[in-house]
């Protein structure tokens, strides 16, 4: 007699739990990225020493007082990293939200309909591809700003930060969904032809309910690990911007600012180094993190893996 899997008694949901519960790289992965946020929510609004401390304590080495040391106008690094990683933190989620809702249903419908319809889709796809991403960017964001400013008269100071964000998601979501779309678009026409596709189509299920029923369980594997991807480079695209004079602006910071804060201290005179130390390391510690969860959580949706 044959014995039943402990996973085939639970649900979906669960055995998908319980295959990440599984994955120590997974599970490590997403406790940092938990305390990341975390940080980034409480240590800017709780440390003492965010604001400008004086000319006494500029440049400091790290200490048990300063952990990253200080910056120019006297900041603490620790403070400013984590409020830095807030930001980058949403732009990043933000920018993938809007890669994963357009890429994803644009990919789909192309895939699943074919014909005329994917081939016009997708030589859309082509078009927009083709141009420069970064300058298409620019473009885009100095374009919104000026014709906000042109119907508005003037942006006050106090929504001038908002709207920089705004403009950001506007012109980092334009880009990112591109490569979504043609990853889900391949995977959708491997799966239209598959016999539980075709099982549907003839007990006559809406052309909505396969899409989203059937053929997306079987993509968010691939869509998960391209997410993973994304988040960095939203951010990588952020911190260009913000160097550029077009994206976060001071006082504000996000990650990619103060990495570029501190590259611009290196020279042969002096190497503060804690100045970049600490940022880029949480940037790249939270990047790995990403790319460790996100093949923890491929792993446990791929439904062709059988974790006995």
């Amino acid at each position: 007699m044959a014995h039943e899997s402990p996973l085939q008694s639970l649900s979906p949901n669960e055995r998908v739990w319980l295959r990440v519960g599984r994955n120590p790289p997974a599970v490590v992965a997403a406790v940092f990225l938990l305390l990341v946020v975390i940080l980034a929510l409480l240590v800017p609004a709780l440390s003492p020493h965010g604001v400008e401390q004086g000319a006494e304590v500029q440049f400091s080495t790290p200490s048990a007082t300063h952990w990253f040391g200080t910056d120019v106008h006297g900041r603490d690094v620790f403070t400013r990293t984590f409020a830095g990683a807030r930001i980058s933190l949403v732009v990043g989620t933000v920018g993938t939200l809007v890669s994963l809702v357009i890429g994803v249903c644009w990919g789909m419908v192309a895939g699943y309909l074919g014909g005329w319809v994917d081939s016009l889709m997708m030589r859309f796809v082509d078009i927009v591809y083709s141009l420069p991403s970064l300058v298409f960017v620019i473009v885009l964001i100095t374009t919104l700003e000026g014709y906000v400013k042109s119907l508005l008269g003037f942006v006050t100071p106090s929504l001038a930060p908002a709207a920089r964000l705004l403009f950001l998601f506007v012109g980092l979501g334009a880009v990112s969904w591109l490569t979504m779309a043609r990853i889900v678009r391949g995977q959708v026409l491997s799966l239209r032809s598959q016999p539980f596709v075709l099982a549907s189509q003839s007990l006559g299920a809406s052309h909505g309910r396969i899409l989203f029923r059937h053929i997306l369980p079987n993509v968010l594997g691939v869509v998960l690990v391209y997410l993973t991807l994304t988040v960095p480079a939203i951010v990588l695209y952020e911190s260009f911007l913000s160097y550029l004079g077009l994206g976060i602006q001071p006082p504000q910071a996000s990650l990619g600012t103060l990495i570029a804060e501190g590259a611009a201290q290196i020279n042969p005179l002096r190497v503060r180094w804690w100045l970049i130390v600490g940022p880029g390391g949480l940037l790249s510690f939270t990047l790995l993190a990403l790319n460790f969860l996100g093949d923890g959580l491929r792993d446990a949706l791929d439904p062709r893996i059988d974790n006995r």
